[in-house]
């Protein structure tokens, strides 16, 4: 349910909005257990990804780091070499 939740600091291009809000939503859904929630919670969970993303941005801006920034192509890379190593067993 998580495979969304990627590191998302020190990279270049910065991540985007809708990459910080697909992370919390990633979050919200496994933190509650629902994939889609219903009617009656649906606003709170609207509002719980909306809260976290604003409070991811919120420490992503803060954090400092003397290391270069990761390069997105490279890391996607390293990750499927990974993915296939552990899936390919």
């Amino acid at each position: 349910m998580c495979r969304n939740i990627r590191i998302l600091f020190n990279f270049e291009p910065p991540v985007t909005p809708e990459e910080i809000r697909a992370a919390s939503l990633q979050f919200v859904r496994k933190v509650s257990g629902f994939n889609k929630p219903s009617k009656a919670n649906e606003a709170a969970f609207a509002a719980a990804v909306e809260a976290i993303s604003a409070a991811s941005r919120s420490f992503l801006d803060t954090l400092q780091t003397a290391a270069p920034p990761r390069n997105r192509v490279d890391e996607a890379m390293k990750a499927h070499a990974r993915a296939t190593l552990r899936f390919s067993k």
